[in-house]
């Protein structure tokens, strides 16, 4: 059996090294192609990344932190010290592989990037708030939203307990509860407006800021006033991809999906 270690090129949680030594007690190989599967290490945003842009499956090794800002990697599989004792378990074939739904980005319908988590439309370092427009369009359903604020998110179940959740972390008053999150559901999308000034939606009275639609939806967004915008959660560059007066994002499911190992704990 052989595996790919998959690590951030910026601030690794674990080296290399201490992942190879994991694989090799357990007698699988590390590889660098041909892989059965890849470990990936790291927290949320880790995963995030390799579960877009690994079609092989992912074992998500967590690195927790207690600190407040710290990672909480709500994605984790098993904790790095429970590393050797999940592969051994997988080495003895006491695992499966589930399928998580992705989502596809489009920038004026061409193909910009896969979503496992979520992609969000958000204002960059040198803006005020962005004046946008959003909709989503499926079997018979059409909403059509215009909005100022930070933004808006779209993502998936996996994503659902990032930045989609932030609502439930202000919901307690005056403190953050880091471990608030909604988890919405596998034949869902969510969408959330992010810290809006101002939100409404034709032929309704209140002003919408989170919910979901179903699966197979496609939620488009465009500005409505130039602004210093910008898509993140596609492609790899943290500065995120620029989106200006004129550009159409979709966002619509993917053929693709995330394979994830499941080990069993028996």
């Amino acid at each position: 059996m052989k595996a790919s270690i998959l690590l951030p090129l910026e601030r690794p949680k674990a080296s290399r090294e201490q992942v190879k030594a994991a694989l090799e007690e357990s007698g699988i190989d590390a590889v660098q192609r041909g892989s059965d599967f890849g470990v990936a290490v790291g927290g949320d945003g880790v995963f995030g990344y390799f579960g877009r842009t690994q079609d092989i499956p992912l074992l998500f090794v967590g690195v927790r932190s207690d600190g407040p800002t710290g990672s909480k990697a709500f994605m984790a599989e098993v904790d790095l010290s429970e590393l050797a004792s999940a592969l051994q378990r997988i080495k003895e074939g006491k695992y499966r592989v589930a399928e998580s739904k992705r989502l596809e980005a489009t920038k004026n319908g061409k193909p910009i990037g896969e979503i496992f988590t979520d992609v969000y439309l958000e204002r960059g370092s040198d803006s005020n708030s962005l004046r946008y427009e959003l909709s989503v369009t499926g079997e018979g359903l059409k909403i059509e939203e215009s909005a100022i604020g930070g933004g808006a998110v779209v993502c998936t179940r996996a994503g659902s307990t990032g930045y989609f959740s932030y609502v439930d972390k202000l919901r307690r008053g005056d403190w953050l509860d880091p471990s608030a999150h909604r988890v919405i559901g596998a034949e869902e999308v969510g969408v959330c407006h992010i810290l809006p000034s101002y939100t409404s939606r034709k032929g309704l009275s209140g002003h919408p800021l989170r919910y979901t639609v179903p699966w197979g939806c496609q939620v488009s967004l465009a500005l409505a006033r130039e602004a210093d915008a910008r898509l993140y959660g596609v492609g790899s560059k943290r500065e995120g991809m620029p989106v200006g007066l004129g550009d159409e994002i979709t966002i619509i499911p993917s053929a693709k999906t995330t394979k994830l190992v499941k080990v069993s704990r028996t």
